[in-house]
């Protein structure tokens, strides 16, 4: 039955790529037949259950049967839970809506006043960033009679009487709102349970010493590699002609400059730095530093609009009219106006066009250029003003009771600046950039980072970028398998000149990323394990370092070591690569978000992982048959690892779906990404059942089927992406 469910979700994915999400959400995923497909499994799965007796192992029990409640709260969502849609003018009041499955109308035991609404839109630009309803709860006989007050955004659910509302479109003159109804007063209840038992039951299977888990990390020949599983498991070019940009010394004097970003006072440098990774998806532009990137866009405009510098996938490529990865501003501007303006629209209304994350990411690129043409984006004017210190750019509406000499040098000085670049007079420019900073200083007194801290900030993105050392890892890791896999072979130590020369390596590896953790923590005040891209440096660190305590006493665990603190410090690159300079919609920004992202690429790593250990032991039964000692060790080492993989993947997976619930109000939509992390899940634990599935006892079978299950991690985070599309496309 698994097996059958697994196969069904599969070609549902293929099918919806084909047919579209209505087709299979009303046909596959909304049907009789597949809700009977689950309970058939459930129901064989509780059979299976009692004849194994396993109540006599709780806990083991209590995992499957958290299971078994997720489903049982499914089923009272599907059969119980409404979804609906609700349409208020500013001014009126409704106590009914409309049912989402058959448009039926629907009573609420209240009503709902929409007293009023508006749009919340990027600084200098007319794009929506969030939508916000005031909504007055009344009683249906006494419409005076407020009960309630709820304010209902894009990251703020309102909910009321067992109902809860979500902000999901709004009309043309912003004067009505539209809220998505979700009424699930059980399902909810039945499934978070099932959620708690869930991870409850995984640490209980981690720490208790009489089950699986435990007992291997007791075998004698693991005992020597549980510590690297343990934190592990706890670490969550072509030539071009560049377009105009100032010298790199002024440039760079540019870049200290004091900046209010994000909610801190940084170097003007780390702002250049995150604008040009977030345009153009790396730090540097054909040999031209950040600085000379931000204030060429700055200074020379013209000559930058018409430079593909801009990063853009799927959707968004076609509609600039592009072949390659890089467009630029002007590609995105057509006879008939901005071409994004059609295809924004209808996303903010709540539809769900065709590639729809790519077009947003374009917009939003577009939409920080513009608040740099409007001097909007860069924060460098400090105002102390009867105490209180507000930091403004060029382009704000500054306060009426500023000072006049104030005003004049926030709204003058970088005027003056464009004409002393016009005029390539760089050492006045020198020195009217430290007049700016002297001003800082003066009007931020005392609130200004400590110099060292700011020295440091400066260092450290100068020195950050992991890019290479991943590029590297993954190569050198892929060739010292074959090597290492070879001196295995031939019973032979590996050469003491290579040994050596990996073990520099390691130790240069480690010394880096122990400075750039080190600097990035001092410029933080914080331990720096605050998101993903900090735990996934981390992670990598923690690798190397037992890749080199453990390098004598396990050949294999170096090739394995680098690969993985390569493929981590691939994930961490990934997610630095796309920073956050505009606000985004808060709904994106939960910690629930990260925890998801972070725990599921953990589990990917660990998978992959399992899948060079596989290779290796397939290669050892293919070559010769007088290997069996190294190949039971390898069988362990999988086992050990696929238990932490497993549980982190399905600990990942269930705080994605919380997230989604509270900020859409569905945890799960069978979403293509969505669909394929449970078929990994579900593949990936049917080798952890070797007690009732006696063929994975058999090594050949074990390593061979974790080598193909490695296929659903690629298609799940791959072919999702670039074939079957969907939400998650862009992750």
């Amino acid at each position: 039955m698994l097996a059958v469910m697994t196969i069904v979700l599969m070609t549902a994915t293929f099918v919806e790529k084909t047919e579209g999400t209505g087709f299979v959400a009303t046909h596959i995923y909304g049907s009789w037949w597949f809700a009977a497909l689950w309970a058939v499994l459930a129901v064989a799965s509780v059979a299976v259950m009692l004849k194994a007796r396993l109540f006599r192992r709780p806990v083991t029990f209590l995992l499957h049967g958290a299971f078994l409640l997720i489903l049982a709260g499914a089923l009272t969502t599907h059969l119980w839970g409404v979804q609906g849609t609700l349409h208020l003018r500013v001014g009126e009041q409704q106590f009914q809506y409309i049912n989402s499955e058959d448009n039926r109308v629907m009573t609420m035991p209240f009503a709902l006043r929409l007293t009023s609404f508006h749009v919340d839109t990027y600084p200098g630009t007319q794009s929506a960033m969030d939508y916000v309803s005031a909504i007055s709860v009344t009683d249906v006989g006494q419409p005076g009679k407020a009960l309630s007050e709820l304010h209902i955004s894009m990251n703020n659910i309102g909910s009321y009487g067992g109902y809860r509302f979500y902000q999901s479109g709004y009309d043309n003159d912003a004067q009505g709102t539209i809220l998505s109804v979700s009424h699930d007063p059980w399902g909810i209840g039945i499934t978070y349970a099932g959620y708690f038992l869930l991870f409850l039951s995984m640490l209980l299977l981690r720490v208790l010493p009489d089950e699986s888990f435990r007992r291997l990390l007791r075998s004698t020949a693991m005992r020597k590699t549980a510590l690297t599983v343990l934190l592990l498991f706890t670490a969550c070019a072509t030539t071009v002609a560049a377009p105009k940009a100032l010298p790199k010394a002024t440039a760079d004097h540019f870049g200290q400059l004091y900046a209010y970003y994000n909610g801190r006072i940084c170097p003007l440098q780390t702002v250049a730095r995150d604008f040009t990774t977030k345009l153009y998806g790396k730090p540097t532009y054909h040999g031209l530093s950040a600085e000379q990137v931000l204030t060429g866009w700055i200074f020379f405009p013209t000559d930058w609009i018409g430079e593909p510098f801009l990063k853009v996938k799927g959707r968004a490529r076609d509609i600039a009219g592009i072949e390659g990865r890089y467009a630029s501003y002007n590609d995105f501007f057509g006879t008939g106006g901005y071409k994004l303006d059609g295809p924004m629209d209808a996303i903010m209304r709540g539809q769900k066009p065709d590639g729809a994350q790519a077009i947003r990411e374009a917009d939003e690129k577009m939409n920080i250029l513009r608040m740099l043409f409007g001097g909007q984006l860069i924060r460098i004017y400090p105002c102390n003003t009867k105490g209180t210190l507000q930091w403004y750019s060029q382009g704000d509406n500054l306060p009426t009771d500023m000072p006049e000499d104030k005003w004049m040098f926030t709204k003058k000085s970088l005027d003056y600046a464009g004409e002393l670049v016009w005029m390539k007079r760089w050492s006045d420019l020198d020195s009217l950039i430290m007049k700016m900073k002297k001003y800082q200083e003066k009007e931020a007194a005392g609130q200004l980072p400590a110099p060292t801290t700011f020295k440091a900030e400066q260092v450290y993105n100068k020195v950050a970028n992991t890019r290479p050392l991943a590029m590297i890892a993954l190569t050198l890791g892929i060739i010292l398998f074959f090597v290492y896999l070879a001196a295995w072979l031939r019973r032979r130590p590996v050469h003491r000149a290579l040994s050596a020369g990996v073990t520099i390596l390691l130790v240069a590896a480690l010394a880096y990323l122990l400075a750039v953790t080190t600097l990035r923590g001092y410029v933080s005040g914080h331990l720096p394990l605050s998101n993903g891209f900090e735990t996934m440096q981390f992670m990598a660190f923690c690798t190397l370092l037992l890749t080199l305590i453990l390098r004598r006493r396990n050949q294999l665990a170096v090739p394995f070591g680098i690969l993985l603190a390569g493929l981590t410090l691939l994930v961490s690159m990934m997610g630095e690569s796309n920073p956050q300079i505009t606000p985004l919609m808060p709904v994106l920004s939960s910690p629930l978000l990260s925890l998801h992202v972070c725990i599921i690429m953990l589990a990917y790593s660990l998978l992959a992982f399992t899948m060079f250990n596989a290779l290796t032991a397939l290669v050892l039964l293919l070559r010769r048959k007088d290997y069996a000692d190294h190949i039971g060790q390898l069988t362990r080492f999988s086992q050990l690892m696929l238990y932490p993989a497993v549980f982190c993947l399905a600990a990942g997976i269930f705080i994605g779906a919380i997230w989604a619930n509270q900020s859409w109000g569905r945890y799960w939509g069978w979403d293509p990404k969505e669909t394929w992390a449970l078929i990994t899940l579900m593949v990936y634990a049917v080798p952890l059942h070797r007690e009732s599935l006696p063929m994975f006892r058999k090594p050949m079978v074990y390593h061979l089927y974790l080598l193909l299950a490695f296929l659903s991690i690629l298609m799940t985070y791959f072919g999702v992406n670039y074939f079957l599309g969907g939400m998650h496309s862009y992750a």
